[in-house]
């Protein structure tokens, strides 16, 4: 295990009635690419930029290496934030544009320009340090963006929806460059996302709020298998949250009130017969074509649906088609809450 790099002990904010943030606890490990994952409101944000010392909190603490940075400036913190404006200034160069903060921190003159060169070649931008933020593409201004914080080499960075600007199609490749940077700086990178795609490609590991309340912390993949609860099944990967009083189950792990059921766990047989106990028929209510799958909105016989994946290349059912339904009782992922 890598050693922590920064703690959050009870961190709490609150604007007038309204809570933003409940007393929350959270540990950041050196080099590792977290995500903050959750929806408008969830908190992830404004704890972000309680890390960054943009606001303050109302109770709890931070510390950085083991020192408590809660009342420190932001200008006194190793920490740098990427905002999801880029914030670039237009007059200046893109050099100049990264060159910024060592100006203000004193570092001048051929180290400066040193230091200047050797993120423009990590980011891919070498040559264009003449260039003015209007002469250049969205990406790239993502990656001066990110480069202006790189080249203050911060021990954390902080990254506000990094990708949210872009289009699909440059978003998954300046993702795959977002990681591969840090993993060459070996900072550790915060990012706050409402992408769960985007979470699940890139983070190291994940964390879910929602209401202002940490829901689940773990590995991408771990969180994705077996959520904690209903919230966090339906909000990753769109899970059908099933419970057992309402069907006849027979689940590896018997006991919960409902369990997580992920749609591309389940079995469909157009016009098949349903046998054993994780099973089940009904008819197609809704279809939506995925590319290299397709979603099923399976209306079942006893009331109730479910929402079922298929690989393209399999027998595809109908609108209205009576189907079959089934699964492991190990897909049965049982649910705290």
């Amino acid at each position: 295990m890598a050693p922590l790099l920064l703690e959050v002990r009870g961190l709490s904010r609150r604007f007038g009635a309204a809570v933003a943030l409940a007393p929350l606890d959270l540990a950041i490990e050196a080099g590792e690419f977290f995500a903050l994952l959750g929806g408008s409101g969830s908190g992830k944000s404004t704890l972000l930029r309680l890390i960054a010392g943009l606001e303050a909190p109302d109770g709890g603490s931070l510390l950085l290496e083991g020192r408590d940075i809660t009342r420190d400036p932001p200008w006194a913190r190793p920490i740098h934030m990427m905002f999801q404006s880029y914030a670039l200034f237009p007059h200046m160069s893109v050099a100049e544009n990264i060159g910024y903060g060592l100006r203000r921190a004193g570092v001048r003159g051929a180290e400066q320009a040193r230091r200047i060169d050797e993120v423009l070649a990590l980011v891919r931008l070498k040559g264009f340090g003449a260039r003015r933020p209007h002469q250049i593409s969205g990406g790239q201004k993502q990656r001066v963006a990110l480069a202006r914080s790189l080249v203050m080499r911060p021990k954390l960075l902080l990254l506000d929806e990094p990708l949210a600007a872009l289009d699909a199609g440059l978003r998954e490749q300046t993702g795959f460059e977002l990681r591969a940077l840090q993993r060459a700086t070996g900072a550790a990178f915060v990012m706050v996302t409402h992408d769960q795609g985007e979470a699940l490609a890139l983070a190291d590991r994940i964390a879910v709020l929602e209401g202002g309340r940490l829901m689940q912390v773990g590995a991408p993949a771990d969180v994705y298998a077996r959520p904690a609860s209903a919230f966090v099944a339906r909000f990753l990967g769109a899970a059908n949250v099933v419970e057992a009083a309402h069907l006849s189950l027979s689940p590896a792990e018997p006991g919960a009130a409902a369990y997580a059921l992920r749609p591309e766990r389940i079995r469909l047989t157009p016009n098949g017969a349903t046998t054993g106990a994780n099973a089940i028929a009904g008819h197609v209510r809704d279809v939506a074509f995925r590319g290299d799958a397709t979603l099923f909105v399976v209306a079942l016989d006893g009331g109730g649906e479910l929402r079922v994946m298929v690989p393209a290349d399999d027998p595809m059912p109908i609108m209205g088609e009576r189907v079959a339904l089934a699964w492991d009782a190990d897909d049965l992922v049982p649910l705290a809450a």
